[in-house]
């Protein structure tokens, strides 16, 4: 299961328009909405980009919601990755710790430095099925790429091109506004180019020792995320190679990996997960897996995703993927 980092949540409820109900949405994702701001605690990245597509369409001025959360964001909120860029000699540094550290900000994020004939493509590949809140969520961190260049470079840092993936969900002369540059939509990726002397030119903080202090750091963070993160698979293989004969408990899992109870509860939560969110997430990975690649009736589908009844199953699909599994089904069926 994909995570993001629980800072953006916190971002995002920061630059809502007044007035905007957000509380039971917060809710929804196990936060509260005056918690404390640490990025190390994690959501499920489906269950952010689904927030955040809510709180758009409740916002009066949802079409800039995530350009605006974007241009806020300051390099001290990233923790030690934040550091690591700020400290960084120059640009060029702060991109490269991006693609070798990125994950400590969630699962879901990878960041790519590519030469082209132009300039260099500062690119962002986020996983998930491309529906509407994480289209939002690319605009947001291209958006706090954009800023946090701005905020570090000695250089007066512009971007040649901004790039999306996605169409426009509005005038394009807004996104041109924002970033001031051109902006391309419906492209083969999300990015920034930049300019060789932008690349260059020494950040205002920059200090080598102090950059590979931090580095240090993010390599214990990143070494502590991949052990946990294949812990977090391996719960979610047991729990979905056992669903046929219903949910099972903590226990039974704990059991069949070798971890006692305590230990098993207390490790997931150590990185914002939780057993009973292992346990959807393998029941929807599952159900879609069922969904696309055979043609078992709903009635089945739900038998061995571990539901009693076809109704609770159905509502609890609808809860996860925003549709029904049979609309589900039609659209991911081939041909459609």
């Amino acid at each position: 299961m994909c995570q993001i980092t629980s800072l953006y949540v916190h971002k995002v409820l920061s630059h809502v328009s007044a007035g905007v109900e957000t509380r039971d949405l917060v809710q929804d994702l196990g936060l509260t909405r005056d918690g404390p701001v640490d990025p190390k605690l994690m959501v499920p990245a489906n269950q952010f980009y689904d927030f955040f597509a809510s709180l758009a369409a409740r916002d009066p001025d949802g079409l800039t919601l995530p350009l605006r959360i974007g241009a806020t964001m300051k390099s001290d909120e990233y923790g030690a990755f934040g550091l690591a860029w700020k400290s960084a000699p120059d640009l060029r540094g702060s991109f490269v710790r991006s693609e070798r550290y990125g994950h400590v900000l969630g699962s879901a994020e990878t960041y790519s430095l590519e030469q082209s004939n132009d300039g260099w493509f500062f690119s962002l590949d986020k996983a998930g099925d491309g529906r509407l809140g994480m289209l939002l969520s690319n605009e947001a961190s291209m958006s706090a790429v954009d800023v946090i260049s701005k905020e570090v470079s000695t250089a007066h840092f512009m971007p040649l091109a901004v790039y999306f993936k996605h169409t426009p969900r509005g005038e394009t002369a807004i996104y041109e506004a924002h970033f001031g540059c051109p902006v391309y939509f419906e492209t083969d990726r999300d990015a920034l180019l930049v300019s060789e002397d932008s690349m260059d030119a020494p950040n205002r903080l920059g200090d080598e020792t102090i950059a590979s202090f931090f580095d240090r750091h993010l390599e214990q963070e990143l070494a502590a995320l991949t052990n946990d993160e294949g812990l977090e698979q391996n719960v979610r293989r047991a729990v979905a190679s056992v669903l046929s004969e219903g949910v099972p408990t903590l226990s039974s899992i704990a059991s069949e990996l070798g971890i006692g109870p305590r230990t098993l509860q207390r490790r997931l939560s150590d990185h914002g997960h939780s057993f009973q969110s292992v346990v959807d997430s393998a029941r929807h990975d599952l159900a879609r897996q069922l969904l696309r690649e055979t043609a078992y009736s709903l009635a089945e589908i739900a038998f061995l995703t571990g539901f009693s009844e076809q109704s609770g199953f159905t509502r609890a699909f609808k809860r996860w993927a925003g549709k029904t599994p049979r609309s589900y089904r039609l659209e991911t069926s081939p041909g459609q």
